[in-house]
């Protein structure tokens, strides 16, 4: 039978006369579709596929139905066919499939600028500064540039032939085998000693082991505990939501972290449990308009339980919960089935979370101040040296990340002041 046949009995199928005794009493009646309506998908299906200017095989015409359908939904709702799936699914556990290098594109060269330990490109002896001129015989040239690069990702298992020159002008075809490589969530450094910095790029099911870890190792590795430190969430577009709540579970000791409210199966609360990774210590986090979804679940946990002081622009404001349903044939649905909302009951969608204290893009100029001091005046009196107030002093510039260094301002007096932020 043809898909067109095919269609056709499925709306017979699915008129009210045929779905009303199970239905009836769950759909309202604006939610059942009429044979006219199903008249129509099908009359408009047979007329692309008779008389568009070219030829559009069934396949694609019924995914582009189902994508259309979804797309109209919301912004966040989308199809996966299985490929895209597996990719999601790849993302969520923190890894892709690939050979194990980064690359930029200069001057329309695609130059490797990071050599991941252990992958299919280390194994096979490339080194940061080659350059791919071509992969699987495709030419890196023009239009094909970026889609080439692309293909550098495949299942796992599978084969890429790239030719690469090495900076001596050697020229080597290799073929490698694409396999899991790991991506990092969260990066750390010490700063000015006392306080620790630690940015998280996007959630994955590893990130908060691996901020723990960190935390961890900075803390076994100074004299003296933190004494604050820094949650930079900026360009955070989100991910796997259980990473945020048990990131901000780790800061708090109780009460609620996020609750949902949909339909009645997307009815969901999140509570902290007793015990804190850094109990007493003072918290900053960053965050920016590009702080989005799980970025926002956390930072909004903290803020209503006066545990972080948020810093920075207003952030993007996407509050709503998308569901990832496999479907039978290995493809898939991101669908919206509910919204966030913060342990005050706030709702993030649209609005975002408004910073503490709110610190937006500005540019340093350097002014030369011309004003003069007692100590500049002529024949002016002596003082008496005494030990004075800490002054302020940071490696990191006001210049180069001017948020960062009003975070580290904010860190330091509360060290000063008080061993906490003061609660709301």
């Amino acid at each position: 039978m043809k898909l067109i046949g095919r269609i056709f009995l499925l709306a017979m199928l699915l008129t009210p006369a045929a779905v009303a005794a199970t239905e009836e009493e769950t759909l309202p009646p604006s939610a059942q579709l009429s044979l006219d309506d199903l008249r129509t998908f099908t009359d408009v299906f047979n007329q692309i596929r008779n008389n568009f200017v070219e030829e559009v095989d069934d396949h694609t015409l019924m995914n582009a139905a189902i994508r259309g359908m979804l797309s109209e939904l919301d912004p966040h709702s989308a199809y996966m066919e299985a490929d895209d799936f597996r990719q999601l699914d790849d993302n969520s556990r923190g890894r892709y499939s690939g050979i194990g290098v980064e690359v930029a594109v200069q001057n329309e060269q695609v130059k490797v600028t990071y050599i991941m330990d252990d992958g299919a490109a280390d194994k096979a002896g490339m080194v940061i500064g080659d350059v791919i001129t071509s992969i699987d015989q495709m030419d890196l040239r023009g239009p094909n540039l970026r889609r080439a690069v692309d293909s550098l990702r495949g299942e796992v298992g599978t084969t890429v032939e790239i030719t690469v020159r090495h900076e001596n002008g050697e020229v080597s075809n290799l073929k490698l085998i694409r396999g899991f490589v790991e991506v990092a969530s969260v990066f750390s450094r010490p700063v000015d000693g006392e306080f620790g910095y630690f940015q998280v790029t996007h959630f994955t099911r590893k990130t908060a082991d691996e901020l723990l870890e960190q935390i961890e190792y900075m803390q076994g590795n100074h004299e003296q505990p933190l004494k604050g430190i820094v949650l930079d969430l900026r360009n955070n577009p989100g991910g796997v939501l259980n990473a945020a709540v048990t990131m901000a579970d780790g800061f708090l000791d109780d009460g609620l972290i996020v609750y949902t409210r949909g339909r009645a199966e997307s009815q969901l609360e999140y509570t902290a449990k007793p015990g804190q990774w850094l109990p007493g210590v003072p918290v900053v986090v960053l965050v920016d308009r590009s702080s989005a979804s799980a970025s926002e679940v956390l930072a909004g946990a903290l803020q209503d339980h006066g545990r972080a002081l948020i810093v920075g622009e207003r952030t993007f404001g996407k509050g709503s919960v998308q569901s990832v349903l496999n479907l039978r044939n290995g493809s898939g649905i991101r669908l919206t089935t509910a919204r966030y909302y913060t342990p005050s009951g706030r709702s993030i969608q649209a609005e975002g979370i408004h910073p503490d204290v709110e610190i937006t893009a500005v540019q340093i100029v350097e002014k030369d101040d011309q004003r003069v001091r007692e100590a500049d005046l002529e024949r002016h009196l002596t003082g008496e040296a005494t030990d004075g107030p800490m002054v302020f002093d940071s490696e990191v510039s006001a210049d180069d990340d001017y948020a960062m260094y009003q975070a580290l301002i904010l860190l330091k007096a509360a060290s000063i002041l008080s061993p906490t932020i003061p609660q709301r």
